[in-house]
């Protein structure tokens, strides 16, 4: 398996299974010097960990980091940063039922055809347990790009849309509710929908809107290495994501080229920003806004027709505890994926000059 780096300067290599004795990773090129603060990237942590609420799985995990090197006195050295982060409470007997099975819409049978092998405690690699891992790496992003201030929320679950543009929402409300929509009247009726959800023993889908404010003019290059590109390359990465879409996205094809054009002010700014803060793959100074779609989770507690490992078709339903709705503790890995991607672009930048 050759796929388990993300990023080219500010480089994370991560490592473990859903239900081995530990998740962790190395994080190379994080410039020296930079006091870290712990606190805050133990909060990202737990913004992302399960057993936080009642709408998530009850996986009961302190997902607590621990640091093993390139960091002294609290600062970075500029060495590679390793970290570890220990599974606690597995529960691998849940998962002995699909030893010989495949979940329908899972990675169970294209891990297995391509690996000639599958971990089917919780899916082993291909788990979202993961992206623990990620959000350890964004943390320290952030603040290696401390400048840059980048908010996620939850703008859709199922069919319950937020209905507001980021310009209209009050961030300080995004962690006041379980369900992390800077709405309170559309997060209780998110919240009840998906616990409806859950009763029926089914799952649901939804949408994650990220702002990102603060940018630098420059980052990204004109070709292959195109800023919007990458932050698409680092959302569609992301566990049960379907769609990605930036600026005007697929609205912006309805409107004419009169209608969709950013025109400039004197100082370089612009009147509108269809373009989503990236123009010809590189930030123009402006916010810059996507959605990602997350689809509902694979496994549903509902019987259904699959196959086994012999072909033969066979009844399963799914059992242990899973999220009935990713939505919520995707937030912060929306975060770190972009934290990762403009922390990568900002060394970038530097060493061109």
């Amino acid at each position: 398996m050759a796929s388990n780096s993300f990023g080219e300067i500010f480089r994370l290599t991560s490592f473990g299974e859903s239900h081995g004795e530990a998740i962790g990773g190395i994080i190379d090129g994080c410039p020296a010097g930079i006091a870290l603060d712990f606190e805050a990237i133990q909060n990202e942590l737990n913004r992302r960990k399960p057993g936080q609420s009642k709408i998530v799985t009850q996986r009961k995990e302190p997902d607590e980091v621990q640091f093993l090197s390139g960091i002294f006195e609290g600062k970075t050295t500029g060495a590679s940063i390793g970290f570890i982060i220990k599974n606690q409470n597995q529960k691998s007997h849940d998962y002995s039922h699909i030893k010989d099975q495949y979940r329908p819409s899972h990675a169970d049978y294209t891990y297995s055809q391509k690996y000639g092998n599958r971990d089917y405690r919780g899916g082993g690699r291909t788990s979202a347990r993961e992206t623990a891992n990620w959000v350890v790496a964004g943390a320290v992003a952030k603040q290696v790009i401390s400048q840059i201030q980048i908010t996620a929320y939850t703008a859709s679950v199922g069919k319950i849309q937020l209905g507001k543009s980021y310009q209209e929402v009050d961030f300080s409300e995004i962690e006041n509710n379980i369900v992390r929509c800077p709405d309170v009247e559309k997060a209780e009726e998110m919240i009840q929908y998906i616990q409806q959800i859950r009763k029926e023993g089914d799952t649901i889908g939804g949408v994650v809107e990220c702002v990102i404010q603060n940018v630098p003019v420059g980052l990204g290059e004109p070709i292959f290495n195109k800023l919007h590109a990458q932050l698409g390359k680092a959302m569609l990465g992301i566990n049960a994501v379907k769609g990605f879409a930036f600026g005007s996205g697929f609205e912006g094809t309805e409107l004419k080229g009169s209608e969709h054009n950013d025109l400039f002010n004197a100082d370089g700014s612009t009147k509108t920003n269809n373009s989503g803060g990236i123009q010809g793959g590189i930030s123009n100074g402006m916010d810059i806004f996507f959605k990602v779609a997350f689809k509902p989770v694979a496994t549903i507690m509902q019987e259904q027709e699959t196959i086994d490992k012999d072909g033969n078709l066979v009844k399963m339903m799914g059992k242990g505890r899973h999220d009935p709705c990713v939505v919520p503790r995707a937030i912060p890995i929306v975060e770190a994926m972009a934290a990762m991607v403009l922390a990568d672009f900002y060394l970038l930048e530097k060493t061109n000059k």
